[in-house]
């Protein structure tokens, strides 16, 4: 029997495609202002974290590719009932991390970087979980290359420093995050 599928290599195509055009121009169809918004904040915030423009950008634009290949997936119903259960629970948690990170935002000196780390990787695992048979390993690298970088206790801390230099990002996307929520998007 021939494997041959055209929907498969056109799901194929489309994500080699968007994966070489991940700019913030060509995946406005796929990312909201909001989202989009929140995503130029992390930027600055890693920007100035880590003092490497190029690292930065990278980060942003693994998200990004992770964002669009996994909405396309969706959008091409690829995922299994079981696949879709593992996809509300990776939402619940994204919910839950989205609103600890604006209560810490909201109540100065309550962050704790042990449950931000934890609600990040769990969010992480789930999404690996969710696109194992689905994306590359090289993809694969890209979820844990963004998780790495955004859980890491020393950026989570100065963070959420009230006195820190990235509290107006962290307002910003504390904002962005609120807006997301109140929509339903997460």
């Amino acid at each position: 029997m021939d494997s041959f599928s055209s929907k498969d290599m056109a799901l194929r195509a489309q994500k080699k495609i968007l994966s070489s055009m991940a700019t913030k121009s060509s995946v406005q169809m796929f990312i909201d202002d909001t989202t989009s918004e929140i995503l130029d904040e992390l930027y600055r915030v890693s920007k100035e974290y880590s003092g490497n423009k190029t690292e930065a950008q990278k980060v942003i634009k693994d998200l990004v590719k992770i964002a669009v290949k996994i909405g396309l997936l969706f959008r091409n119903n690829r995922f299994s009932t079981e696949e879709l259960a593992v996809a509300t629970d990776f939402k619940k948690k994204l919910h839950q991390g989205a609103m600890t990170a604006i209560s810490f935002y909201e109540v100065d000196f309550t962050f704790d970087k042990a449950v931000m780390e934890e609600l990040l990787t769990s969010c992480r695992d789930l999404l690996l979980k969710l696109v194992n048979t689905h994306l590359t390993p090289k993809s694969h690298g890209r979820i844990n290359h963004v998780f790495n970088h955004f859980s890491d206790p020393e950026l989570l801390t100065k963070l959420y420093d009230p006195s820190s230099p990235f509290r107006d990002h962290l307002t910003k996307i504390c904002k962005g995050l609120d807006k997301l929520m109140e929509e339903g998007t997460i």
